[in-house]
């Protein structure tokens, strides 16, 4: 019997790779369409729902509780494994790492404790629900996160801005190879409790690191230089968007990497893309010196 999972956000970064991950490991996939479709109709039937949802920073307090209680209420009627992509600000800078699954979620900023609340809702609900937590994405389109907006956007002129210390861990996941894991617990979902933080460890690179990785590919090597904050503090009174970046500047400054154990022991044949593999589908085409062999993460099913 063909499985079949919801995806709510596919036009998003997490949305869109776990229903091209979903679909290539033969589920059927249905698109959730805000505005035109009632979710408890479109998740009639489903086995998993996946929540990509993800407004605006600025729009988090008013809009993040609400959607979410609206997928928990759905997944509560309907018997729905609920997949949730959990991120890092979770934790605060005291937090010692590696953040595992039972770090403390310490954060005290203020879209850190939203992010707090809502997996606490979860938590509290009668739903199944997989939490799967990941460090900065490293996506294979530009879908304005750090790597593309930010880190990445002037290596045509051979620049690498990087938004904190150079010299420390920061944790990064590719985006396929989380949509991947994504399946792979959908798959197993039966023999899981009903409610499972799963970190995802990924990579774990300084900037310095990952500026050499990035060069290893470039046809002419971009050299590091230190983002200025100068125009977010500037824009900070009247841009939303600024503070909100602003506010989660301390991820930039705090050695931290996620733990793998977990999700090695519960799907032991997991293997990430290596990371000279991932790392040309994240970076324009044309500043590649070889493009070379689509990554694993591509190609495989969990």
């Amino acid at each position: 019997m063909t499985q079949v999972a919801l995806i709510l956000g596919a036009s998003g970064r997490f949305g869109r790779s776990a229903a091209e991950a979903f679909a290539r490991a033969g589920w059927q996939v249905r698109r959730f369409q805000r505005g035109t479709q009632d979710l408890a109709e479109a998740a009639s039937g489903v086995q998993v729902i996946v929540n990509g949802w993800n407004p605006a920073y600025p729009d988090w307090a008013a809009q993040v509780p609400v959607l979410h209680r609206q997928v928990i209420a759905v997944a509560e009627a309907s018997g729905a494994t609920v997949i949730v992509p959990g991120n890092v600000y979770v934790f605060g800078p005291q937090t010692p790492s590696p953040w595992c699954e039972n770090s403390p979620h310490a954060a005290q900023n203020p879209l850190g404790r939203i992010r707090i609340e809502m997996e606490k809702a979860y938590r509290a609900s009668s739903a199944q629900v997989i939490v799967l937590r990941a460090g900065d994405f490293l996506d294979t389109e530009a879908s304005g996160n750090w790597f593309d907006t930010m880190i990445t956007a002037k290596l045509h002129k051979g620049k690498f801005s990087y938004p904190g210390r150079s010299d420390i861990a920061h944790a990064w996941a590719y985006l396929p190879d989380v949509a991947r894991a994504a399946v792979g617990l959908a798959e197993i979902r039966a023999s899981l409790p009903r409610y499972l933080d799963v970190p995802f460890a990924g990579y774990t690179l300084s900037g310095q690191e990952m500026l050499s990785a990035i060069n290893r590919h470039l046809r002419q090597p971009a050299r590091l230089r230190q983002m200025s904050w100068l125009p977010l503090l500037l824009a900070r009174p009247f841009w939303p968007m600024g503070r909100c970046l602003l506010e989660m500047r301390y991820l930039w400054n705090t050695p931290h990497s996620l733990s793998g154990d977990l999700l090695q022991q519960l799907l032991p044949d997991f293997r990430d893309t290596p990371l000279c593999q991932a790392l040309p589908q994240c970076l324009p085409e044309a500043l590649l010196s070889d493009p070379g062999p689509a990554p694993l993460g591509k190609d495989l099913a969990v």
